[in-house]
């Protein structure tokens, strides 16, 4: 294969150059990057220049790292290749020569200068790719003005117009997105040096008022560890965090050892206030004065509380020393409270034995014998004494109910007999009297609203009395 890059003249049939396809238009990219591949069943589109302008800014924001598609274009629509070989390009400024194909035939001299316009167009695509990823400018810039030199010359058949323009867009481009770069570059250093500066307040924050010394200590070291991940920061202003964040560690280790120091001579002064409760509480484990000896060992309690904790292994061995004292105490008084609760059991059983005795105690058959019989159950129920406390409910309960049955009785007699009642009854008939006889006298005169009033007040009077009456003569 020969390549000519011009040298060769032009001995092409028309005289007259073959004008750009759509020259004056903008394409859209799909029309610039050429037909899709396989479709070659109807004429392409006509190419139009400026069809891969790069969009720095937000665009580079969400696709980071694009991805290049390799250009495949149709070179026929931008040129030809001879029956003797010669390669021709269109551009805006008419038909130029590129080159000599002799390897094959005309078709496959197309596609080879196709295929080396598509190599150029890949490249021209990388640098809309680093120049939409933010990637250095400057060296896009560079990279874009050098290839833009070459096209005049370049050997290869496709969209050279459009290549251009592209490229003319990524150097135009590239300026702004320099711009846009190192303002990123300060609002990064920005945001981190803020990082910092609100990491070194914390830890100051940490260092005058937390008392918390293993969580504050633990977020300490979470601070440098971060603080080592950040980076860009201005040298000196750096420097300066980092005096406040170092000064802040050590105010903090000043004061957590100095807590330490005086926590050293509160277990020193709790250790000592521990033996003496452990002394008073070994006299009193003999002690047969079960309720005051158990209030005072609870008492004991509180102070050995109250005390502190003692160095860890006297703490331990002082508090098994006190322990054991309590534990004799205790372990005699639950023996002495097992014999009382037998005691307890037993006269549980002599007071079910009296209630089942005393049970069919009858008022109706003879109210004064039932007054002597449960007078009689009451005064053997206090002699027996005490009984569990689980049972306590249910045999008092069973007392009770004998005592109200007579009690009622009692009552019942004392009210068929109670001339109050029956004066009340009397005088609640008297008030509904003069209520009818007000309503009579209203109803007489036209007072329909008085009248119905006083027959309203009339009609709870008679309630009232009625009710005294049965109260009195109720059974």
């Amino acid at each position: 294969m020969t390549e000519n890059s011009g040298n060769e003249k032009a001995t092409h049939p028309e005289s007259t150059p073959t004008p750009v396809p759509g020259a004056a238009a903008r394409p859209s990219p799909a029309a610039a990057a050429g037909p899709r591949p396989g479709a070659t069943g109807r004429k392409p589109e006509s190419p139009k220049p400026h069809a891969h302008k790069p969009a720095p800014g937000p665009a580079a924001q969400q696709h980071p790292h694009p991805v290049v598609v390799p250009t495949v274009s149709d070179p026929s629509q931008w040129g030809r290749v001879d029956e003797d070989g010669t390669a021709w390009v269109k551009t805006a400024e008419g038909e130029r020569v590129i080159g000599s194909w002799q390897a094959g035939d005309a078709a496959e001299g197309l596609a080879h200068f196709g295929r080396r316009f598509d190599d150029l167009a890949t490249e021209v695509a990388l640098l809309e790719a680093r120049l939409a990823a933010g990637t250095d400018a400057r060296k896009t810039k560079a990279a874009a003005t050098a290839l833009a030199e070459t096209l005049p010359e370049a050997a290869v058949i496709g969209d050279i117009d459009g290549l251009k323009t592209r490229l003319q867009a990524i150097i135009e481009h590239s300026d702004e997105a320099a711009a846009h770069a190192k303002e990123e570059k300060e609002r990064t250093r920005h945001e981190q040096t803020e990082r910092k500066e609100a990491l070194a307040a914390e830890a100051e924050q940490i260092a005058a008022e937390s008392t918390q010394w293993k969580a504050a200590g633990d977020r300490l070291r979470e601070i440098l560890d971060e603080w080592k991940t950040i980076r860009g920061v201005d040298r000196k202003v750096d420097d300066a965090l980092w005096r406040r964040f170092s000064k802040a560690r050590e105010a903090f280790n000043r004061r957590r050892g100095a807590h330490f120091a005086e926590l050293d001579r509160e277990r020193a002064s709790a250790k000592t206030r521990k033996e003496e409760l452990c002394v008073r509480a070994e006299e009193l484990s003999g002690s047969t004065d079960w309720s005051g000896t158990a209030a005072i060992f609870r008492d004991l309690l509180t102070e050995w509380k109250a005390a502190g904790r003692a160095p860890r292994e006297a703490d331990e061995q002082l508090w098994r020393r006190f322990k054991a004292a309590q534990d004799i105490f205790f372990a005699a008084r639950n023996s002495a409270a097992s014999e009382r609760d037998a005691e307890f059991e037993h006269n549980a059983t002599a007071k079910e034995e009296l209630l089942r005795a005393y049970e069919n105690l009858d008022p109706e058959a003879g109210l004064d014998a039932a007054r002597a019989g449960l007078r009689e159950l009451q005064e053997k129920w206090d002699a027996i004494g005490k009984v569990p406390r689980e049972r306590i409910h249910d045999l008092e309960a069973r007392l009770r109910s004998i005592e109200k049955r007579v009690r009622d009785a009692v009552d019942a007699q004392w009210r068929r007999s109670d001339p109050e009642a029956m004066a009340r009854a009397a005088q609640f008939r008297e008030r509904v009297a003069q209520f009818e006889e007000q309503a009579a006298k209203a109803q007489a005169a036209g007072k329909t609203r008085d009248a119905e009033k006083a027959l309203e007040q009339a009609k709870q009077w008679r309630e009232w009395a009625e009710a005294a009456e049965g109260a009195v003569s109720q059974r």
